[in-house]
């Protein structure tokens, strides 16, 4: 397997917090950003998966969450990031994830427990970005080695979170 130099897992790490930090401040352009141009951002956390693709799907997806009422305020925390380099240059990475919610003054609210399974890429211009972003429950695939776990059961969407276009 290839190795990761020092400077690029940074860069990565870099680039992660870069996306909570735009995510959680309202900074669109500074989202996508992460992404490249032909990129894949997918949430498959309710019945029906939420795809965003392209610089106008993370867009749209920003515009989504800054009208979700209850989102302002939420902070993105991205912990345990395993990398795992590809023979073409790329990075498959896999990381915890956790949301909270600050509202006032505490208690604060843990709004979603899963994980990102993330395929970066280095573009022409140095920079990493992610090529595809894929938020997932902490359920499925990843506890499969527990006996009755191991298939994914999607969450109902709560009303505050309906895509309106």
């Amino acid at each position: 397997m290839p190795k990761l130099t020092v400077e690029d897992r940074l860069a990565l790490q870099d680039l992660i917090a870069d996306y909570s930090w735009a995510l959680d401040t309202g900074d669109t352009e500074g989202l996508v950003a992460c992404f490249t141009p032909d990129c894949l951002m997918s949430e498959e956390v309710f019945e029906d998966p939420d795809i965003w693709e392209g610089h106008d799907g993370i867009r749209g997806l920003m515009k989504h969450y800054a009208n979700a009422p209850g989102f302002p305020g939420r902070q993105h925390h991205v912990t345990q990031v395993k990398y795992f380099p590809q023979d073409d240059g790329s990075v498959k990475l896999k990381s915890f994830a956790f949301v909270t919610e600050c509202h006032g003054e505490p208690p604060y609210e843990l709004r979603f427990c899963g994980w990102y399974d993330d395929h970066a890429v280095k573009c022409a211009d140095g920079q990493w970005r992610f090529a595809r972003r894929i938020v997932r429950l902490w359920d499925g695939e990843v506890l499969q080695r527990f006996p009755g776990h191991g298939e994914w059961k999607p969450r109902k969407r709560p009303d505050s979170l309906i895509i309106r276009k």
